[in-house]
């Protein structure tokens, strides 16, 4: 953390600190140190203090040069939050930092998301909403079959590589996106879309421009993990989400690996029927996922791979520029 030591950010730090202070008093255990040095913080957020009914996480990176210079970079851990509903927070909190620029920001974050929270509860108190509580009890029941799969959940957020995603989107031309052919399994449909990315601001402008179109952004679900391969440290900068759909970006990213991909980013879309698919809806994801890495020509073709595991397999990838 050379930069923060930096004579030219210590006023910046100076600020950092006391904002993480006065963060801590507010909110008590809810605000939590992941990494002090590296700068990494989180917030337990939720509608109602005395009687939780929605709660999100708010994991925060504090680059060197926040507040005078850059936002903080985050990410918002809500399995409820998808979609639309996603952008449309992500949205509020880029306009509160610009409409506050070069001042401290974590506070009215967390506020904001709170009272989107409170909203959101307040919108769905009278309102039944059994296939959420479908989606649970499908997660619930398959606990078991996840001891087995990398939890990528659980992994730190990369500080060494935080600053590439603090410029906006729009700023990078968007990469061409491939859409799958579906597959449909007991009135839940899957659907497959694959871009070629070399940096993590083209993830950010890949999903952008996926939600831009209706039919995916109202998905129950849209799954994602990509790989980029950096060539001058020989390493793999890798992630995935799961969208609410529990261990499904994981199990995604983890083929991605198997099959040694790289510079490629993979979403899987489910519009859930309305009848719990189990252990199949995995299935479907990572088959959807699979057929578009092969179409696309990142992978040998589905039956070898299947024999294989894709583990013997070199990848034929697409070069990217």
């Amino acid at each position: 953390m050379a930069d923060i030591l930096n004579p030219e950010n210590a006023g910046d730090l100076q600020s950092q600190i006391e904002e993480v202070e006065a963060l801590s008093s507010i909110y008590g255990d809810e605000w939590c140190v992941i990494d002090e040095a590296a700068r990494i913080f989180c917030i337990k957020i939720s509608n109602n203090l005395e009687e939780p009914k929605l709660t999100a996480c708010l994991q925060i990176i504090l680059p060197p040069d926040y507040p005078s210079a850059a936002p903080p970079i985050y990410q918002i851990n809500a399995a409820w939050l998808r979609g639309l509903e996603r952008v449309k927070l992500a949205n509020s909190l880029e306009d509160l930092y610009v409409e506050n620029a070069g001042e401290s920001i974590l506070y009215l974050w967390v506020e904001k998301i709170r009272e989107f929270l409170i909203e959101k509860s307040q919108s769905t108190e009278t309102v039944e909403q059994p296939e959420k509580v479908n989606m649970m009890t499908e997660e619930e029941e398959d606990d078991d079959d996840d001891e087995d799969v990398p939890d990528f959940r659980t992994l730190k957020l990369n500080t060494e590589n935080a600053h590439l995603f603090m410029d906006h989107a729009n700023d990078e031309e968007v990469p061409p996106i491939q859409h799958g052919t579906t597959i449909t399994d007991r009135r839940s449909t899957f659907q497959p879309h694959l871009a070629p990315v070399v940096t993590p601001r083209q993830v950010k402008a890949v999903l952008d421009k996926l939600y831009e179109n209706k039919k995916i952004a109202s998905a129950t679900h849209n799954i994602y993990a990509y790989r980029i391969y950096c060539e001058d440290k020989q390493s793999f900068m890798q992630d995935c989400e799961d969208d609410g759909e529990t261990a499904a970006g994981g199990r995604l990213l983890h083929l991605l690996q198997i099959l040694d991909v790289r510079n490629v980013m993979v979403v899987v879309s489910r519009w859930y029927g309305g009848i719990l698919l189990g252990p199949d809806r995995f299935k479907h994801i990572n088959n959807c996922a699979r057929n578009i890495l092969v179409q696309e020509g990142y992978t040998s073709s589905t039956d070898e791979a299947t024999k294989t595991g894709g583990k013997n397999k070199k990848p034929r990838n697409k070069k990217t520029k």
